[in-house]
Parts: structure tokens; sequence; C-alpha cells
């Protein structure tokens, strides 16, 4: 949603700016995340920057409609201005940015951003400092969005471990309400036997995948939108454990509260008849460090390793372009210069208990704002547990029913259990806030010594958390680092590997000034 902004008459030195406001649901503008109470603090700050508001964006997102319209028109906006770009002002670093591409996006365009509530202004003039703190935060809203996903995740394997089918049901089952208001499965009646008779079908051995998919179509077995089903569709049907009664979850098997549709044998001689042909046992391939890491410098094939005489392992270009003029490269020469480059990462310790601090600082608000959330949820909580307990006296004295009591004690119940889900997700997001953060500096900082001592599995994950686009050419590693690693190199190579932050007399050291707060060039009010 994209307001124009009127009544205000521009003056001729007055700076330029739009406005980004984002609310992700409704339970977020309960929280006071509203759009409303955005822009009205936008506003305020506005006014007191000097700021006139040219156009306004907005974006609301709900379960039913997706995407970010108002941020896309923002992108396209800034485009436009190629000579004279507003800047943009937003509440907080969360409210902006939904994921990391939302991030790399606005930064090639390097617009200047004032986060209102987070009191902090990012430019193409900021700090490097500054741009890699701006960093952490953005890494530590997407772990906080991560975090939400994986409570969700952790609901439904909860879900699966009490035998109910935590997801979309495949066909043969739909979904249903049982009498205590949870959401269960029960068997379709126009298309369970549909499902059995496939899965007779391919039990006798006497049909291909393909021919049993043709029969199933004949006898008018369709998805729920009406479109026949295709090949992969009856595999999986022929592959889900589900139709024995079973719930397998995450690798795990448990005793469904549903009916079953088939048998358990007829199950298993359908994986017989799916997997009778044996084949070849295939050893499984060496566990090559820096495998899927690098790119050949001369053609942009990859490089693959490969063990000589049973003891060394080289690293070639697969040639898969043609014949490549990259030699062959010893592991361990490879080990070396990755170790060289991971210490670009390390961070004195001064340094990082200055940056720790400020990450202390600047979670002091998420922490506000999640125990806020806590506190009138638990409000809410505690509201409907005096309803189930004042009802239960009514039952008692007999002014209501043992049907109505059940009835609406299943209902206050559930949205209980929704709050105390909602109570535990602030509490652990906001402890997961601060800690998190710490620790992807901690890690930045152990990198070397941790590289040195992992095997060559744990390796290769370490380096893909750090680097991206490795390539090798000449005998010569050029790695990329992701953000926000990649300034923390910058940082150090510009100042020099051998210079100290504190010299041995306590005093700074002249390479890294800029880690250290100063006072602001560009004073500003706070919002």
């Amino acid at each position: 949603m994209v307001r124009r902004s009127s009544g205000s008459v521009r003056s001729p030195i007055a700076r330029q700016a739009v406005l980004y406001a984002r609310v992700s649901s409704t339970e977020q503008e309960r929280e006071g995340f509203s759009i409303p109470a955005q822009l009205r603090l936008l506003h305020e700050y506005a006014r007191e920057q000097g700021f006139v508001i040219t156009e306004e964006f907005i974006d609301i997102e709900t379960a039913k409609q997706s995407g970010r319209s108002g941020f896309n028109q923002l992108v396209r906006c800034l485009r436009r201005s190629k000579t004279s770009q507003p800047g943009i002002l937003v509440e907080k670093t969360d409210r902006l940015y939904r994921n990391l591409k939302d991030w790399v996006t606005l930064d090639d365009l390097d617009p200047e951003i004032h986060f209102v509530k987070e009191g902090t202004v990012l430019s193409a003039d900021s700090r490097s400092a500054d741009k890699f703190m701006h960093g952490i935060r953005v890494l530590m809203a997407k772990n906080y969005i991560d975090n939400l996903s994986e409570e969700v995740r952790k609901g439904m394997a909860e879900k699966a471990a009490q035998g109910i089918w935590p997801t979309k049901t495949p066909l043969g089952y739909v979904n249903s309400t049982a009498a205590d208001g949870r959401k269960v499965i029960v068997v379709d009646p126009g298309f369970a036997p549909l499902v059995c008779q496939v899965f007779e079908w391919y039990a006798t051995g006497r049909h291909s995948l393909s021919a049993v998919t043709r029969m199933s179509r004949d006898a008018g077995l369709r998805h729920k939108t009406g479109t026949p089903v295709p090949k992969a569709t009856i595999h999986r049907i022929l592959t889900n454990p589900l139709y024995t009664g079973d719930v397998v979850w995450d690798g795990h098997r448990f005793p469904g509260r549903h009916e079953a549709i088939i048998s358990r044998e007829l199950f298993e001689r359908v994986q017989n008849v799916l997997h009778g042909k044996p084949g070849k046992h295939r050893q499984s391939k060496r566990d090559f460090a820096f495998a899927g890491l690098l790119i050949c410098g001369h053609c942009g094939c990859s490089l693959t390793g490969e063990l000589k005489k049973q003891r060394y392992i080289y690293y070639h270009c697969t040639g898969y372009r043609g014949k490549c003029g990259e030699p062959y490269v010893r592991e361990e020469v490879l080990e070396e210069q990755f170790a060289n480059l991971l210490g670009y990462l390390t961070i004195e310790p001064a340094v990082l208990d200055w940056l720790v601090d400020a990450l202390q600082t600047s979670d002091a608000e998420a922490s506000r704002i999640h125990q806020g959330a806590i506190d009138r949820l638990q409000v809410e909580y505690d509201k409907l547990q005096r309803r189930v307990d004042a009802m239960y006296v009514d039952k008692l004295d007999g002014r209501i029913d043992r049907a109505t009591f059940d009835r609406l004690s299943a209902e206050w119940h559930a949205e209980q259990e929704k709050l105390r889900q909602s109570i535990d997700t602030h509490r652990s997001s906001g402890e997961v806030y601060f800690v998190e953060g710490a620790k992807l500096l901690e890690l930045a900082s152990r990198s070397q010594e941790l590289f040195a001592k992992q095997p060559a599995e744990e390796k290769r994950k370490l380096l893909a958390f750090l680097l991206s686009n490795c390539t090798w050419s000449h005998g010569e590693l050029t790695p990329t680092f992701r953000q926000p690693f990649d300034l923390l190199v910058n940082m150090r190579k510009s100042a020099g590997k051998s210079d100290k932050v504190i010299a041995a007399n306590g005093t700074r050291g002249a390479g890294f000034e800029n880690w250290y707060p100063q006072r602001d060039s560009n004073p500003r009010s706070p919002p």
C-alpha cells in the first residue's frame, strides 16, 4: 500500500524521506506493532529531524495474503531516484527486513536508513563497525523468524508423537475436529476404497507404477482439486505408512489415532514389490573436507576430491566444460590457506567485549517488547482460567448442563493452549535474541581455532557458514565471505592483521579505532 503525503509545503532545503511500516499478523498488531502506531512514531521523528515525507509504503501481511507489495514499491522508488535518493524512515530492523534477501536488495541501493526505535542511521558514510553491528541485528531478526518456525515444527512433532497427523492430509483422509477440539484426520469414504485398490493392484506384482497410475485415473482417483493424480503421487501413496494407521514424522514412527485404510501385511507386500530387485551395494563416498566448496577459477567448474595411493587427497577440476589446465592440489595446501583466511575473523578480547556490550544494549528494547507481550498474553490466559473455574461451579450448582460445560471448557482450554505456546515462544525468543548474537561473534572470533580441531564434515559445515563462492586458481584461494563476516574481514585487512586492539599499556591500537564508540558527527535527537 502506498500513500502520497499531502498538506505540507516543501522547503528547497528540506530533506526528503519515505516511510515504511509493516505488520505481519493480527497478533503482532495486538502486541504494539500496529500500522498507526508505527506511522505516528515515524511522523514525529520526521518533524524533529526536518524531513519532508513524500510517500508512505505499508505492508499488511496475513495468512491468506502473501507478498510485500509495499516493500517492492519502495525498492522501485529508490531505483527511480538516482540523483536525489530519499531517506528511509522505519521503526526497527525487523520491520524493514523479512529475510536476508531484503537486506541484500537494499544494501545494493545503499540508501540512508533511519531505524527510529533503535536510534541508528545507516548510510554509505557509516563506519564499518556500525555496518557490522547492523548485520548482527539482521541476523538476529532472521534468527527470531527461524525460532518461530522452529516452534511450529516442535508443535507438529509433538502432535505426531501423540499419534495425530500434524499437516495436510493425503488422499484417502480428510481433516476433522475431534470432541476435545483437536484437529484430527478421518477416513474419506469417497477416496479411501480407491486408495486401498491401488495398493492391491500393485501388490500383485503384475502392474508397473505407470500402469497402476492409469488404472487409478480410470477408476476416478483425483486430487482434491479435481486434477488427475500423476505417477509421483501414486508412488507417495504406496510408500506412506500413514495408511496402515501409523504416523511417521521426522524419521520416527508412532502409532496413530486414525483408522487404517490397509493392513500392515498389504503394505509390506507392496514394499517388497517396490524394492524386490536386488541391487549392487554402493560403498559410501569418502567425506572430503572441501567437497562442494570450491570453484575452478579457470573454467567455473567444481573442484572435486580424489584419494591417491589410499593416503593422499588431491583436488582437481571436474572438467565438465572441457579439459582444464588447473593442476591438482593437495588437501593440506587448501587447509592451510583456509586456516589463514579464517584468521581475519579473529576478534581481540577487548573488541569482542565491547561488541557484546553494544549488542546487549540493543537487546534491551527487544526484551522489553517480549516481556510486554508475555504480560498481555498471561492476562488473557488467567481470564480464561477464571471463566473455566466459575463455569465449573455453575455446573456443580446445576445452572448449566454437562454438555455445555464440556463444549465451552474444551474451547477455552484450546485457547489457553495457544496462549501458552505464544508465551513460550516469546520467552525463548527473548532469551535467544542476545545469546545467539553473542554466540555468532564468538564463533567468528574462534573460527580459526575450531577449524584446526574439527573432522572433515564439521570443517565443511563451518566454511559453508562463513564463506561462499570460493575459487581456486594458480595456487591461490579467493573466498567471498558471507555477510556480515565480510565487514569484519575488510576491517582487519585495512588495519593489518598484526595490529593490536589494545596495546600493552592499555591504549587503543591505531588500526581499530573505528570499533570504539565515538561522538557522532551527525548528532540527532532521540526518537
